[in-house]
């Protein structure tokens, strides 16, 4: 990654001068690595089907790996990852039919309000993007951000492409998923290899520790954004994509993000999500690729030693550390933690247990304002005609549950789809108007 601005903001400056000064001094360059695979469905499916698209970046810092796993959305469909296998399930094919499962899909989001807000998103034309290299990347999560003094800031990373944003229809979905089911993946490689080399421009929104106690919308629940007309887009840096993988299986099946693989400076905030994925996606890797996947070429670092005392297991590729301690604290010679880069503490406190999220209200502010002040007519016309033709394939109870959501959102959103399903409207509002609850209740 190359700066491509002439200074940074003072403390960007700050972190940088003696933390991941790989990544954010100016004038630097890090090597980076950027599948961006579809989430939800097989290796199979085609390019252009809807769903959200991953946007992970592996850092080779002079510090060791930092890995940015993030999709093409700002926002994610749940806010608890407790939630995260049974939403990935209604993903996946019904287990009697093996075909996909509007009802599943559908009562699922039905029941989780939260998740309205990426549904709009990805009921969008931005749920069918024109290629990989038309996407936007968002690391979604706040992440902590810190320098050597001790300050610390939560950011959220945002890749914006400089190809332009641009999208399918879902007519044109349609059309292209049966011409060329890898028609983004044919276009990206072809791109690059014709020295057309995409590139996106690198910006962070910056909020100080202070605000995320009294700011209106939680920092730490990622069915949200933070407004850029409050926390501004901050440019940082350039990403350049500049080679084509000389094996697919070795270079793109084989990597593994994990949004635990963090350098100095950088840390976790306390989203529940990103905290439950920093385990999640270790314990996956160690199923899909084994004990030592981070000893594979496109995982392992490029630019700094790894000091650590993991040993054995299949498929380790080195030489295993040879004769040293494989244990800590010893007198031996092993590596040992760095206190020069200890994280600044966070201040929590509060009760702990498990208990209803307390601001529901918030689920359908967003939602709402990206329907009645963001889109425009067309796009308005296009999302109704989304939701419209997938959700009427999902039983009218459900159809009903769903569409009271969106009217929450906004009346006219709810209102037109509820005309383009052919529901009761009075039915639908009546539904909007009650709590969740009974709104379960009554179409249950």
């Amino acid at each position: 990654m190359k700066d491509w601005m002439p200074s940074l903001p003072s403390w960007l400056a700050t972190t940088s001068s003696t933390y991941c000064r790989s990544i954010l001094s100016s004038g630097s360059s890090t090597a980076a690595y950027n599948p961006e695979p579809i989430l939800g469905f097989s290796s199979t499916s085609a390019d252009a089907e809807r769903d959200p698209r991953g946007f992970a970046v592996k850092f080779y810092t002079e510090e060791g790996n930092f890995d940015m796993t993030g999709n093409n959305t700002p926002v994610f469909f749940i806010r608890d990852a407790i939630k995260f296998p049974d939403f990935i399930h209604t993903q996946k094919r019904n287990p009697a039919t093996n075909a996909k499962d509007p009802d599943a899909f559908w009562d699922f989001l039905s029941l989780t309000p939260e998740s309205v807000h990426q549904v709009t998103i990805l009921f969008s034309d931005r749920g069918t993007p024109l290629s990989y290299r038309h996407l936007n990347g968002y690391s979604g999560h706040a992440l902590k951000w810190y320098t050597e003094k001790g300050e610390y800031f939560w950011v959220k990373m945002h890749f914006k492409t400089e190809q332009g944003n641009k999208t399918f229809t879902r007519q044109e979905a349609m059309e292209m998923a049966a011409k060329d089911p890898d028609h983004a993946t044919r276009d990206l490689f072809e791109s690059i290899k014709k020295g057309e080399f995409p590139a996106w421009k690198v910006l962070v929104q910056v909020m100080k520790p202070e605000d995320a106690g009294t700011y209106r919308y939680d920092p730490f629940d990622v069915t949200k954004v933070l407004p850029h007309g409050d926390y501004p887009l901050i440019p940082v840096g350039r990403m350049v994509l500049d080679r084509n993988p000389e094996n697919y299986f070795a270079e793109v099946e084989q990597s593994a993000f994990c949004p635990g693989n963090l350098v100095p400076g950088f840390g976790l905030s306390p989203d529940k999500m990103l905290q439950a994925r920093a385990v999640f996606y270790h314990d996956a890797h160690l199923h899909r690729l084994g004990p030592n996947y981070h000893l594979l070429p496109i995982n392992a670092p490029k630019a700094a030693t790894m000091d650590n005392y993991q040993r054995d297991g299949a498929m380790r590729t080195d030489n295993n550390l040879g004769g040293g301690p494989n244990y800590w604290p010893n007198t031996l010679g092993g590596p040992g933690p760095d206190s020069r880069f200890k994280e600044p503490e966070t201040d929590f406190s509060g009760i702990i247990g498990r208990r209803p999220y307390p601001k529901t209200e918030d689920d359908f502010v967003q939602a709402g304002a990206l329907y009645s002040k963001v889109m425009d007519d067309t796009a308005k016309t296009n999302l109704v005609g989304n939701i419209v033709a997938h959700l009427g394939n999902a039983q009218k109870r459900i159809q009903l549950r769903q569409t009271a959501l969106f009217f929450l959102a906004h009346k006219e959103y709810g209102t037109r789809v509820a005309e383009g399903l052919k529901l009761d409207k009075k039915e639908v509002e009546r539904l909007a108007g009650i709590t969740q609850e009974e709104r379960v209740k009554a179409t249950g």
